[in-house]
C-alpha cells in the first residue's frame, strides 16, 4: 500500500518546488489583509517562501509578494516573514 501523498508547492523566490510544510505561506483575505499563514489553512490567495536566506533577500528586494498578490503589499509584511525566518532584528 503507498503511503500518502506529500502536497508540494512552489517558493515564489527560486521557484523550486518543496514539500508544503517546509515553507512559509503569506496569505492575502478577501478584505485584503494580507498575513503570514503559520497552520497553512487560512482562507484567501496564497504565496509561498522556502526558507533560505537567498530566497527571503529576493523577496524583499523585488517585491514579490507585490506581483503574486496583484496588490500594494507593506514593507511590513516583508519585515515580517524576514523576522520570521532570521528572528528579531
Amino acid at each position: 500500500m503507498p503511503g500518502k501523498k506529500v502536497p508540494m508547492r512552489t517558493c515564489i523566490a527560486c521557484r523550486t518546488e518543496k514539500p508544503k510544510k517546509e515553507m512559509l505561506r503569506v496569505v492575502r483575505n478577501a478584505a485584503g489583509e494580507i498575513r503570514l499563514d503559520f497552520t497553512g489553512k487560512l482562507p484567501g490567495r496564497g504565496a509561498y517562501v522556502c526558507g533560505s536566506a537567498a530566497c527571503i533577500g529576493k523577496l524583499k528586494k523585488y517585491r514579490l509578494l507585490n506581483k503574486a498578490f496583484s496588490a500594494d503589499v507593506p514593507p511590513e509584511v516583508y519585515d515580517a516573514v524576514e523576522e520570521e525566518f532570521f528572528g528579531a532584528k
